[in-house]
């Protein structure tokens, strides 16, 4: 009796197979490896006429035929519309990062200036991630600098508060920004409601693109008050229309003609791309962003341009125009998924894409253009550097390759509280800061104990990959480096040796005689410790990449310390739940403003009843006559 079992399909059988029940309907394809991780997403108008095509393996590229070669099982979604089908494309790109497709790497939430609206004196402030307020947003920018410089310029012009609620009802006098005149001071009664509500409508025309006519309202308001003989408040009007006429100085980035658009120039260059990204908005610029899409060498400019729109406005509204520099194949497509996109955060507006020929946004398109052809030389050449860096790296611990993934490891903590150990990678680009990795120390260990601390991190990681069968590829380092002698170099080959991993260099950095930067000692397995002459380039790289994973080993025990806090502080409190821990953060603006609150403030605070009060006031001061009777059963 035979045992053989069924050889699985492959390649074109797989493909072949699929398309037996595969529809004509629009929708997205995608082809998956033996480990399930998507290899390529693809939209079509007609499912099976479209992905036939990979079955003619003569046609297709080099590329392409190896992606089908890796092909083990399909899936597919359908769609309404083929406009809806790149949408979802574009989603899943973003999400799966396939390595067949062309992927815009930008993990980043881009900040928004925000208005709020839940409170009689607005605040203007800052705001990334989800809007968690009643409020107005504008943006979005391209940094939090350009945010942070347009809200301290709408200070000087509309006079609002930035600061939060918590501090606008605790203050007794003017702050510093009154004094300056970047702030008209509600909190202490220094303009009425009806006047602070009159400077908030007009910083919201400001921000809708009617700039020309609040300066037009702020010059006869000045005239108005030099009649009356009223100098200071003229002054003050004067002082504010100075402001708003530097703010809306125009040039070349600062286009008079153009309200609300994005500009998106792209430039190629030894078969790397950057994209780069102005917002206008308001008829102000945002700001701007370089973006470098992976993608293959062969992928002409505009092919890359129409996958990266898709996939960067996945997450956030398109504007109404979106200016390019070159035009796209499938653009009225692109156009119609945009407009249903817009449609999404509740614009209802068309988006039209279009590539301007001549006049200011041309000239705009050009300068853009510019500044993606400085910026691509500019990583080229410091990829070159650091190519030369992982070269001489190679030949330093023998590896068979300049390496494409270096993993530093640290751990951060305080007598062993609040243990945290900490990956940063490092490779070909740079640091890749989307790969970094933070772990929590779980334990239980000794306090203190580094070797078991690392054990703990190397076990989760290596362990994790393993059971994913992700032993290889871009995921998996090349060089592995820990901070520490011989004794760590030890330990961590023997968890790595545990786990059955042989294809990883362990690399130990120990600092010298009194830990001077410059005399370290490197261990391997292979070869006696040695060290390296004071300005070698390869002991700088290594230093930045063990300082790098210092600094971020630092910065998430701080965090968690931070947040352990607050927690020990706030969550010990019999009926203090998340909602009321909220409003009593909210109001007194942190755990120890809580702490050092009287009962009658903590009675005051809004959501919090004077039970809950004397309950908060009885656990941070115990003994006092406040605190909840028990009945003998309690």
């Amino acid at each position: 009796m035979s045992t053989d079992h069924p050889v699985p399909l492959r390649g074109v059988q797989v493909i072949e197979t699929a398309l037996q029940t595969m529809p004509l309907s629009p929708g997205v394809y995608r082809m998956l490896d033996a480990k399930g991780d998507a290899l390529y997403v693809g939209k079509a108008r007609q499912l099976a006429r479209r992905v036939v095509a990979y079955t003619k393996i003569a046609a297709l590229p080099e590329r392409l035929r190896r992606m089908v070669s890796e092909t083990v099982s399909m899936e597919i979604v359908t769609t309404h519309t083929e406009a809806e089908a790149l949408l979802l494309e574009a989603n899943l790109i973003k999400r799966l990062k396939p390595r067949f497709n062309i992927v815009l790497r930008d993990d980043k939430s881009y900040p928004w200036l925000m208005l709020t609206e839940d409170h009689a004196f607005p605040q203007i402030t800052r705001n990334r991630g989800a809007r968690t307020r009643k409020s107005s947003l504008y943006g979005p920018f391209a940094s939090a600098w350009a945010v942070n410089q347009t809200i301290t310029a709408m200070q000087r012009v509309f006079l609002l508060r930035s600061c939060n609620d918590s501090v606008y009802s605790n203050r007794a006098r003017p702050c510093l920004l009154h004094q300056i005149k970047r702030c008209s001071a509600p909190c202490v009664d220094r303009i009425s409601a009806d006047d602070y509500a009159g400077l908030v409508a007009q910083a919201k025309a400001f921000l809708g693109g009617k700039a020309g006519t609040v300066q037009q309202k702020l010059a006869a308001e000045m005239e108005e008050a030099a009649e009356k003989l009223e100098f200071e408040r003229a002054a003050a009007l004067r002082d504010r229309i100075r402001g708003l006429t530097y703010v809306q100085g125009s040039g070349t980035m600062n286009p008079a003609s153009i309200t609300d658009a994005d500009i998106i120039a792209g430039h190629q260059l030894a078969g790397q791309t950057c994209i780069q990204v102005f917002f206008i908005r308001g008829g102000r610029n945002n700001g701007n962003r370089a973006f470098f899409p992976a993608h293959a060498k062969a992928e002409e400019t505009a092919e890359v341009m129409a996958a990266f729109i898709a996939q960067f406005y996945d997450d956030k509204p398109p504007p109404p125009c979106v200016f390019l520099s070159h035009a796209l194949p499938e653009q009225e497509l692109i156009e119609e998924a945009l407009s249903l996109k817009a449609q999404t955060f509740g614009t209802g507006r068309r988006v039209i894409l279009s590539v301007p020929k001549r006049g200011e946004k041309a000239t705009v398109v050009e300068h853009a253009t510019t500044n993606a052809r400085e910026a691509l030389e500019r990583r080229l050449a410091e990829t070159a550097g650091q190519g030369k860096l992982l070269d001489a790296l190679a030949t330093l611990f023998e590896l068979p390759a300049p390496p494409t993934r270096i993993e530093v490891y640290d751990n951060s903590h305080i007598m062993g509280t609040n243990a945290y150990g900490v990956m940063i990678v490092g490779g070909p680009e740079g640091f890749d800061k989307s790969a970094y990795r933070k772990y929590s120390i779980k334990g239980p260990i000794t306090p203190g104990d580094d070797f078991a601390m690392m054990r703990e991190v190397l076990e989760r990681r290596f362990g994790r990959a393993l059971r994913e069968g992700a032993t290889e590829g871009p995921g998996w380092p090349d060089v592995v480096v820990i901070d520490g002698g011989a004794g760590q170099l030890s330990a961590v080959a023997g968890v790595l040796a545990d786990l059955g991993v042989d294809n990883v260099k362990l690399v130990a950095m120990a600092k010298g005689p009194d830990r001077d930067a410059g005399r370290e000692w490197f261990h391997t397995q292979d070869k006696p410790a040695f060290q390296l002459p004071p300005r070698d380039p390869v002991l700088y790289f290594l230093q930045r990449m063990r300082d790098e994973a210092h600094r971020f080993a630092i910065t998430t025990h701080r965090a968690g310390r931070s947040k352990a806090l607050v927690t020990s502080e706030l969550d010990e409190i019999a009926g203090i739940g998340p909602g009321r821990k909220r409003a009593l953060l909210n109001h007194f603006g942190s755990a120890r403003g809580v702490k050092r609150a009287g009962l009658v403030d903590l009675e005051a605070a809004p959501g919090i009843s004077r039970e809950t009060a004397r309950r908060v006031y009885a656990h941070f001061h115990p003994g006092s006559r406040t605190a909840p009777r028990m009945d003998a059963a309690g």
